[in-house]
């Protein structure tokens, strides 16, 4: 059966975000996601709501720079910025327990070639992974679409593998996110066979939501209710972040998630 995580930056948004761990414990989730922490809450109060609910935290991102940067590891000159967010993402991931920090790219400027960009996010990752792994945390490289994040340089899932391969740090790993990857190249389950079904794939993590309008999962292009045990029958054995945009309320929108153990309950 997958492991459904609650990715509390998209759902229970109808409430706080302190709250929003609470909301996720009722509703039968037993791990959470997010995207930014840091201007959310200090990690001591994440790390109080995790226990009082019994809750994992099982990846969020590092800081993502300025508006619409999109992160900053192949940024020219913010080399430093991305020393110094990734010291504070691994700050909360040792308060809070979390194993998975998303480093994000971020989209160069229009004098910055993608052949610089890359070689800096290539340097920055592996100067990042062996601080990582002294927290015990894995680094991942996720795909973008380029209709929600115009600029992104990094789009296709073969391109991500080809990218840890080059930065050859164990730790380091990508994000299979379903929704982006129909998007932007479809035909997911040949992907998902490729990627997730040999021992070398290197996916870290797997998130979805129904394309194309990122909506529930039983809403959109593709089939959850067959693809979710095919993942399963690969032999991932990790956390699947829901990671979308409830068509009207998180609560009423989780029946597609009731064969999978997620309902509202009285705890």
């Amino acid at each position: 059966m997958p492991r459904l995580a609650a990715n509390l930056s998209y759902l229970f948004t109808e409430r706080p975000f302190l709250d929003r761990f609470e909301a996720a414990a009722r509703c039968g989730f037993r791990a959470v996601e997010h995207q930014f922490p840091y201007t959310e809450a200090p990690e001591s109060a994440i790390r109080e709501r995790l226990r009082a609910h019994d809750l994992q935290v099982v990846l969020f991102n590092l800081p993502p720079g300025e508006e619409g940067e999109r992160g900053l590891g192949g940024l020219p000159g913010r080399e430093a910025e991305f020393r110094d967010g990734l010291d504070l993402a691994l700050r909360y991931c040792r308060a809070t327990g979390c194993p998975r920090l998303h480093a994000m790219w971020g989209v160069p400027g229009a004098g910055t070639s993608l052949a610089e960009s890359r070689a800096i996010f290539v340097a920055n990752l592996r100067e990042a992974a062996p601080r990582a792994v002294e927290a015990g945390v894995t680094l991942l490289v996720e795909p973008l679409n380029h209709r929600d994040n115009p600029g992104y340089p990094l789009n296709r899932q073969a391109d991500a593998h080809a990218l840890v391969a080059e930065v050859g740090a164990p730790n380091v790993k990508v994000q299979f996110d379903l929704y982006h990857c129909q998007i932007v190249e479809g035909d997911v389950a040949p992907k998902l066979d490729r990627w997730v079904g040999v021992p070398d794939g290197n996916v870290g993590h797997i998130q979805i939501a129904g394309p194309p309008d990122r909506l529930e999962p039983d809403a959109g292009e593709l089939n959850y209710e067959w693809l979710l045990p095919r993942i399963d029958a690969l032999g991932y054995t990790g956390w699947v972040g829901c990671e979308y945009r409830p068509a009207a309320g998180t609560e009423a929108g989780l029946g597609w998630a009731h064969r999978w153990g997620i309902r509202l309950t009285s705890r």
